[in-house]
């Protein structure tokens, strides 16, 4: 039996893991009066970003500064998309942006401002990634193809050897090849890597081809016709250059660095080695988590652990609930994964694909 042929199970442990990290987390909520979903700061966050987008996007339309003008402000609009996904997108999508549902669907939603369907989106990463974290054949995250090799089970091809090179570049196109080609490839495979799409509705239909629409109107169409499509073109590069590497950097460096696990399914029970609270601790790894520049910036995602355990706790508890965790980890002999900055981490994004590009 193979990983691609069937959903791979946790085991089930009487001394749950899983379930002494809840009831502790349960209990500093309790005591300490506060809510599990997001606060002011986080709807003022939220607004300032959109807000932010919309005004630099009108004014590059209408107004059209010089080029010197025009692309640091491509530039800032490709970190507000990743923002925007990182801080109001992601937490509504996961259900804790609010106590609100319907102020959490809406925030869900601000994926559309982008062009991103979050129907595509909410199954590839919270059904699937956040279940089977770095699982070779079911994570779609780890599947980039033949391009590089991003697990020690998958095949190594002669160019991967030189992946910690190019990569950058890929990484780079994440958000153009979401954007014109995954969605669309998702939608008519009816597939997500090796897990069947769930059974769209007619208004999931018509939510994804009116996204698509609004999207080639408002992010090409528009401002080929007020800017020519000399001027759009640098301009769509750099925000979509700039966003697509932002975004894929900050998700890798939570899940592909040296430390972090690639379990295997043991394929004559069906099951993985470790229950779901341990699993999701040894594929995942934590990175700057003091800067709190760069935890306002990725929407506390430098705080991976904590998010793949707690996805539905707001990023704005992940600092006061990580102690918890780290304290939990110690008590069962867990290795709690964490680089101190942003660079360190990097860097061992880096020698994990050299490693993989070179040895099996």
């Amino acid at each position: 039996m193979s990983v691609n042929s069937f959903i791979p199970k946790f085991p089930v442990s009487g001394d749950s893991l899983h379930a002494e990290l809840k009831r502790r987390v349960q209990k500093y909520f309790e005591e300490n009066h506060l809510n599990a979903t997001g606060t002011i700061s986080l709807f003022t966050k939220a607004i300032l970003m959109i807000t932010g987008f919309i005004c630099i996007y009108i004014q590059l339309l209408v107004w059209t500064p010089a080029w010197y003008i025009a692309l640091p402000e491509c530039f800032i609009l490709g970190c507000l998309i990743a923002g925007i996904g990182f801080n109001v997108m992601h937490d509504g999508s996961h259900g804790s942006f609010s106590k609100h549902k319907w102020t959490n669907t809406l925030a869900a939603c601000s994926a559309n401002i982008v062009g991103a369907n979050h129907f595509m989106w909410n199954m590839k990463h919270n059904m699937i990634h956040h279940s089977f974290t770095n699982i070779d054949g079911v994570d779609d995250d780890i599947e980039i193809g033949f391009l590089m090799r991003m697990a020690p089970t998958q095949k190594r091809l002669w160019a991967h050897r030189f992946q910690h090179f190019y990569f950058w570049f890929l990484y780079m196109m994440l958000y153009v090849f979401w954007i014109f080609f995954t969605d669309y490839q998702k939608y008519f495979s009816r597939r997500i890597g090796s897990i069947p799409l769930k059974k769209m509705h007619v208004k999931d239909h018509l939510a994804f081809w009116a996204i698509k629409l609004y999207h080639g109107f408002v992010f090409i169409a528009l401002p080929i016709m007020l800017v020519g499509w000399v001027h759009w073109l640098f301009g769509f590069l750099t925000m979509s250059l700039v966003s697509g590497f932002i975004l894929s950097i900050v998700f890798q460096l939570a899940h592909t660095v040296e430390g972090t696990a690639f379990p295997v399914v043991n394929e004559t029970e069906g099951k993985l080695p470790d229950e779901f609270a341990a699993h999701q601790i040894k594929t995942t790894a934590n990175f700057a988590t003091r800067n709190k520049l760069v935890s306002w910036l990725v929407g506390g995602l430098n705080f991976q652990i904590e998010h793949h355990l707690f996805p539905k706790i707001s990023h704005v508890h992940y600092p006061a609930i990580s102690k918890i965790v780290r304290n939990v980890c110690k008590e069962y002999k867990l290795q709690y994964i964490e680089y101190p900055t942003v660079r360190r981490a990097i860097m061992a994004h880096v020698r994990f694909l050299k490693q993989m590009g070179r040895y099996d």
